[in-house]
């Protein structure tokens, strides 16, 4: 009662060539070859992106700061035991 043997697996592989078809699944197999290639090319290029640029710094985002009211900020000094 364990694994499944090659015939239950050629049992549920001829039920799913007769629900979908031939031509729709392989359609399906071109799209996820498609994205799991993108997606390695992604990694690929995104490590290159991130080694190639350590020299500039991330940039920072600026906001409307002269309207926020001094009611929402907090200011904390942090003191050492000692």
């Amino acid at each position: 009662m364990g694994s499944f043997s090659i015939w239950h697996w050629l049992i549920v592989l001829a039920v799913v060539v007769l629900i979908f078809g031939t031509k729709k699944l392989r359609n399906i197999g071109a799209d996820l070859g498609g994205a799991v290639k993108g997606f390695k090319d992604g990694i690929k290029s995104g490590g290159e992106a991130a080694s190639g640029n350590d020299a500039t710094p991330p940039s920072q985002q600026v906001g409307n700061t002269a309207q926020r009211s001094n009611a929402d900020t907090v200011d904390v000094e942090a003191k050492t035991k000692g």
